[in-house]
Order: C-alpha cells, then sequence, then structure tokens
C-alpha cells in the first residue's frame, strides 16, 4: 500500500498531485512510507521475543509479572484508543506526530540496554517501556491512516493497503528469526537496541517524505463530543457498521482459538514443537501472497467483491484444525496449506476492509473512525482470549475450536447483510 508525490501537476484537495498513475512502487514516498513501516514492525517483532527473554531470564520475573508486562502492550489501545482518533482528525498535518511517536519510542526502547548495562534494570522498567512505546503506537496508527489517503491518491489506495499489510507478513517472517539470532549473538537486552534503530530509521525515512499535506480538519466541539462523533460514524452508516460487526466477530472467536491452539496442537494432534513456528511463518507468507493477488484482484473486481468472497474461507484453517485427524504427514500438509491460504484470505480481508473505510468516510472523521474500529477490533481480543480459555476447560479443546469455526462463519452474515453486496435491479412496475 504505497503511493509517492507526482513531480507535475496540480496539487488536488488530498495533498496527491494530478497526472498520470506511476506503478506504487516507482513513487518514492510510497516507497518511503512502506520502508519505514516494514522496519519498523520488524524491529517490534524483535522485541516481542527480547524484551519477554530479557524479564525471564535476566530478571527472574514472576507469573504474575510476565502477565502485567504483557499486557501492558495492549492496556493503552484501551485507554487512549478512541482519543487518538479525535487527535488525528484535529490536525492540519499528520507526520509531524508520526515522526514525533517513532522517535520516542526509539528513546524508550534504547533506556532497555543502557538500564541493563548500568545494572538498573528491573521489570517495573520493562513494563514502563512497553506502556510508552504501545501509546505512542496508538497515536501513530491513528495518523498514519488518514496520512495514507494524502500520499496515495484514490485510484491506488487498495494496492497501497495490500503493501503495507505485507509488512506485517514480512516483519511476522523475518522478525522472528532476526530475533532468535540477535539474542543469541547480543543477549536478551542488547537484542532490544534493534528496535530503537528500526524506530529511528522510521522516523528519518518519514521525514524525507515530501507529499505537502493539506488537510481541513472539522472544528472541534471538545474531546469527549468528536469521540462520540467517531462512534455515532462508525455505528450508524451501513457499511462502516458491517466491517465494525464483522471484524469483531473475527477477532473475537480468533483469539478464542488463539488460546487452545498450542495446547490443541502440542497434546492432541501431536505436532511437534519444532514445526508450530514454521506452520506460523507460512501464514506471514500467505500474507506475502495475499497482498499481491490482491492488489491486482482489486483493479478488475472491486473491493466490495474480494471482501464479500474472503469472508466466506475465514473459518476454513479452523474448521480444519477441528476436524484433522490421520498420520504427522497428513497433519503437517494440511495445516501448511490452510495456514498459507488462511494469511492470504486475512490479508485480502484486511487490505479491502481498510480501502472501503477509506472510501466510506468523510475525511474530516477518518481519524476517528478508524480509532473507533481499532479500539473495538482489538479490545475484544482479550475478551475472546479468556473466553476460549475458560470454555476449553469445561467442553474440551475440540468442541471450543469447532465452536470457534461456527463463530467466525458468523462474520459473513455482517457482510453480505450490507450494502457491500451488489443489489439486482428491481424489474420495472407494470
Amino acid at each position: 500500500m504505497k503511493r509517492s508525490l507526482h513531480n507535475s501537476g496540480p496539487v488536488l484537495a488530498t495533498g496527491v498531485e494530478a497526472g498520470p498513475l506511476l506503478p506504487l512502487h516507482k513513487q518514492r514516498d510510497y516507497r518511503l512510507l512502506w520502508t519505514a513501516r516494514t522496519i519498523s514492525v520488524t524491529g517490534s517483532e524483535v522485541s516481542k521475543l527480547a524484551i519477554p527473554l530479557t524479564a525471564v531470564t535476566s530478571l527472574t520475573a514472576s507469573p504474575s509479572q510476565m502477565g502485567m508486562l504483557t499486557a501492558a502492550a495492549s492496556v493503552p489501545a484501551l485507554m487512549f484508543g478512541l482519543q487518538s482518533g479525535a487527535i488525528a482528525d484535529r490536525l492540519t498535518r499528520h507526520r509531524p506526530l508520526m515522526i514525533a511517536c517513532e522517535l520516542v519510542s526509539c528513546a524508550a526502547a534504547a533506556t532497555v540496554p543502557l538500564a541493563w548495562l548500568f545494572g538498573l534494570l528491573n521489570v517495573t522498567w520493562l513494563i514502563v517501556v512497553a506502556l510508552v512505546i504501545g501509546s505512542a503506537g496508538v497515536l501513530f496508527r491513528a495518523a498514519n491512516f488518514p496520512h495514507v489517503a494524502t500520499v496515495v491518491p484514490p485510484a491506488r489506495r487498495t494496492e497501497a493497503m495490500a503493501g503495507l499489510h505485507a509488512s506485517y507478513s514480512v516483519a511476522s517472517v523475518s522478525g522472528p528469526g532476526l530475533a532468535g539470532l540477535l539474542v543469541q549473538i547480543l543477549t536478551a537486552p542488547l537484542a532490544v537496541l534493534a528496535e530503537a534503530l528500526s524506530f529511528l530509521t522510521s522516523a528519518l525515512l518519514l521525514r524525507a517524505i515530501r507529499t505537502p499535506e493539506q488537510n481541513a480538519p472539522a472544528p472541534s466541539r471538545g474531546m469527549w463530543r468528536d469521540v462520540v462523533a467517531g462512534l455515532r460514524a462508525g455505528v450508524t452508516h451501513p457499511v462502516l457498521r458491517a466491517l465494525l460487526a464483522a471484524g469483531v466477530t473475527i477477532n473475537f472467536f480468533a483469539m478464542a482459538y488463539t488460546a487452545v491452539y498450542m495446547l490443541y496442537m502440542v497434546n492432541t494432534l501431536g505436532i511437534p514443537k519444532g514445526m508450530i513456528g514454521v506452520l506460523i511463518a507460512l501464514g506471514g507468507v500467505g500474507g506475502l501472497l495475499g497482498a499481491w493477488i490482491t492488489a491486482r484482484l482489486s483493479k478488475r473486481y472491486g473491493e466490495n467483491r474480494i471482501l464479500l468472497v474472503s469472508v466466506i474461507f475465514f473459518p476454513m484453517e479452523i474448521l480444519a484444525v477441528g476436524l484433522l485427524t490421520g498420520p504427522l504427514w497428513w497433519k503437517l500438509a494440511l495445516l501448511a496449506m490452510t495456514g498459507t491460504i488462511t494469511g492470504g484470505i486475512v490479508v485480502a480481508f484486511a487490505t479491502c476492509m481498510g480501502a472501503i473505510t477509506l472510501r466510506e468516510t468523510s475525511p474530516e472523521l477518518r481519524g476517528r473512525v478508524n480509532a473507533t474500529m481499532t479500539f473495538a477490533v482489538q479490545g475484544v481480543l482479550a475478551v475472546g482470549g479468556l473466553v476460549g480459555g475458560i470454555a476449553a476447560e469445561f467442553l474440551g479443546l475440540r468442541p471450543v475450536i469447532l465452536i470457534c469455526a461456527a463463530g467466525m462463519a458468523m462474520s459473513s452474515i455482517w457482510i453480505w447483510a450490507s450494502p457491500l453486496r451488489p443489489r439486482r435491479p428491481r424489474p420495472p412496475a407494470a
């Protein structure tokens, strides 16, 4: 998902210049934006391993401390998610805030290896760092979503969204391996330095973007009223409401499935622990393929049709896991195939969801509507994980997985019952 400035032509209201549309990979500013996100999220993937390992190996953290450390990363989204959208919609320029967020995250991450070298590091320090980086990340995402509309012309936004989602697939494939290598060479605390450098590099790349920003924010009526306006738009607009409901449904049952996934794979299916990481990585590979295919199919069929088709296949992997039996080679083959396909389906859905949200939301509400959706679909993750774990205690692992597959299928109802589904014209009355 990328787009860069054009060197000729008048500037449009979106900040994108008129003229012939270049392929995104040839547009300078989109390349900078994509590279910045890819480097930043890869560094974050490194820290997902390095920071917990630091707590366990260097600080001998207790289970309760590990729980707080894990929760610290998601708390800012629940506390400031809605407000961040209102802040983004008040700005005439989003890029300075994005750069500032990356620099704050860089400084916070850099304190971990420094504190460790001076003997000051403790679990509380790591929790504070996670809270700071998480808060900066919430603000960054709120500003980044409307900023894409500035850098990318409307005709290229689906392709741009696909490219940005591919960034996360690249990070999910390369990040864990890079993290393991850095931990082995540098030790876990020093490996966090890679995250700090990734944030710094991202900030420098974002600063090099030249697209002028000419946003016209709506007058603010106060934080609470601004937040309510975003909530109202997300709930009352029929297309946005369908996307919001489908996203919440998908994430709830996906997290309930994730809560029992590892136990089921190891104890019930007998999958070797080393192969689980390979299967997860294949999902990232599928995501790359999904981004590439979506960018091309959207030009021919449009985002609506891709969304309608992709949502049908969401339960495929979970259903296959719940019904899987047979020899190990068959289990691995089927899991590899369904995991790769599902990785592509997820990216296709998320890409079209983002492009449609940009299309259907008025410019002055984009930050708040995106924050509303992010708050809902991310906030439900904790609930889904809790429900999945408790349900497995009473029902067993396989029944919960099959219930999750059925629940995931319900997301199709929201999409297919919405205006996204093409309507056949009624015959004229006699």
